[in-house]
C-alpha cells in the first residue's frame, strides 16, 4: 500500500481511503457485522484511512471493524450543521458511536461556495475550538465544485478539503476537471490536505474502471482517495492497484460484471424532497413520481437521506 502525509496535518494516510458511504443504509444497507468485515478485510490489506459523515450510518459499521485493532486508522467524518450547538452535537456523536476520543478530520458537508461557507462559520469556529481542545485534529470540508476550493485559498485555517475529482469531471457543478485540479494545486503547495471522491464518476466510469483509478493516483495533488467498496471483490482489487501490484485478469474480469443504478421504488408519493436536494439536478417529479436522469446520477446517494417513505435505493 502506498502511503502520503495529508498536507500539514502530520497524519499518514494509505492513499486508498475507505469510503462508508456504499455499505450504509443509503446504499447497500449491509449490516453492522457484514459491513465491520469489509472495513476490517481493507485494513488488513493495509488500509489506514476511513471516510464517513454524520449523514451515512455507519459510524456503528466503523465502531465494530476498529474496536479491537491495534493501531486504530485515520477517522474523517463530516456534517451538514451549520451552527455551532448542531455541529457540537454532530462531533459528539462520531465520538459516541465509533467509541473513539478524537476523530481525526472533521469536515463541514458538502460546501458550494464563499457564500456556503460563510452560512457555516459558526459550525466551523466550533470545530476549531474543537480542534484547540484535540477533539479533533484537522478541520475542513468537502465539496463538488471549484468555487468552494477557490473561497479555501483565502481560509488559512482549512487544513484538509475532499473534492469531487475524477478523469472525466462527472459531479463537478461548475467546472471542469482542469479547473478543479488547477485550484488544487495552488491549495496543496500551500500545506493544504486533499483527499478525493467519486474517482469512478458515482458508478459512471466502473467500464473504465482501472484507467480511472490509476489517473487519480497518478495526481501528485491527490493524497488520498476514498472509494466505496460493498465486496470482497472490490477491496482486493483496489488494494492491489493502490499498491502498485498486478490485478489478476479473472479479478478484474469480475468487478468489469458489477454495476450500480439508482432506483424508485413504486410506492413513490411524488413529495419533491429528493428533487430539492439533488447536488447534481437528476430527479424530477412527472405524474406523482420521481424520474431519475441516469446520465447526470452520481450515486451520491444524498437523495434517499431525505426520502421520508425510504424509496431511493442503489443496488
Amino acid at each position: 500500500m502506498q502511503y502520503r502525509r495529508l498536507g500539514r496535518t502530520g497524519l499518514n494516510v494509505s492513499r486508498l481511503c475507505f469510503g462508508s458511504l456504499t455499505i450504509g443504509p443509503l446504499q447497500a444497507n449491509l449490516s453492522v457485522s457484514n459491513g465491520a468485515t469489509l472495513i476490517e478485510l481493507a485494513l488488513d490489506l493495509g488500509v489506514n484511512f476511513i471516510d464517513t459523515a454524520d449523514l451515512y450510518g455507519t459510524y456503528p459499521h466503523i465502531r465494530q471493524a476498529i474496536r479491537h485493532r491495534k493501531q486504530r486508522p485515520v477517522l474523517a467524518s463530516k456534517s451538514y450543521d451549520y451552527t455551532r450547538a448542531g455541529m457540537r452535537e454532530s462531533l459528539m456523536r462520531a465520538l459516541t458511536e465509533m467509541d473513539v476520543p478524537t476523530v481525526d478530520i472533521f469536515l463541514l458537508h458538502e460546501q458550494e461556495s464563499a457564500l456556503t461557507l460563510a452560512g457555516h462559520r459558526d459550525a466551523l469556529e466550533y470545530l476549531l475550538e474543537a480542534k484547540e481542545e484535540g477533539l479533533v485534529q484537522a478541520v475542513g470540508f468537502s465539496c463538488h465544485t471549484v468555487a468552494a476550493l477557490r473561497a479555501a485559498r483565502q481560509m488559512p485555517e482549512i487544513d484538509v478539503v475532499h473534492p469531487l475529482v475524477n478523469m472525466k469531471g462527472i459531479g463537478i457543478q461548475d467546472g471542469t476537471v482542469t479547473e478543479m485540479l488547477a485550484v488544487l494545486a495552488d491549495l496543496h503547495r500551500a500545506g493544504v490536505g486533499v483527499f478525493g471522491m467519486k474517482p469512478l464518476g458515482g458508478g459512471h466510469l466502473a467500464g473504465q474502471n482501472a484507467e480511472a483509478l490509476r489517473f487519480v493516483l497518478e495526481l501528485p495533488v491527490l493524497d488520498a482517495v476514498a472509494v466505496g467498496m460493498v465486496s470482497i471483490e472490490e477491496i482486493r482489487y483496489n488494494s492491489l492497484l493502490f499498491s502498485g501490484q498486478p490485478v489478476p485478469d479473472e479479478l478484474a474480469g469480475e468487478l468489469q460484471k458489477q454495476t450500480r443504478r439508482l432506483y424508485a421504488h413504486d410506492w413513490c408519493q411524488g413529495c419533491g424532497e429528493c428533487v430539492s436536494h439533488c447536488p447534481q439536478g437528476a430527479l424530477i417529479i412527472l405524474q406523482g413520481k420521481v424520474e431519475i436522469n441516469a446520465e447526470e446520477c452520481i450515486l451520491c446517494g444524498y437523495c434517499g437521506a431525505f426520502c421520508p417513505d425510504f424509496c431511493l435505493k442503489i443496488f
